[in-house]
């Protein structure tokens, strides 16, 4: 979607600086995966939830707190 830029407005020419950035030539190469970037930092989040929840569920069946189980409560 190309949006015309006018420079009658501040929107207008918020909206035109966001489409040059958006069909900049460094929109079409790959993002890298590794790094602080979103790919990294969304599996981060992901990895860091599944082990929360496998720390509260092993809690829960043994009856011992996670630092007791590892051996340092």
């Amino acid at each position: 979607m190309r949006i015309y830029c006018h420079q009658d407005g501040q929107a207008i020419s918020m909206l035109c600086y966001i489409d040059e950035i958006l069909e900049s030539p460094m929109a079409d190469k790959p993002q890298p995966r590794f790094g602080f970037v979103n790919f990294a930092e969304t599996w981060n989040g992901r990895l860091a939830m599944m082990g929360v929840i496998i720390g509260l569920s092993t809690e829960l069946l043994t009856g011992q707190s996670i630092l007791s189980q590892m051996g340092l409560g």
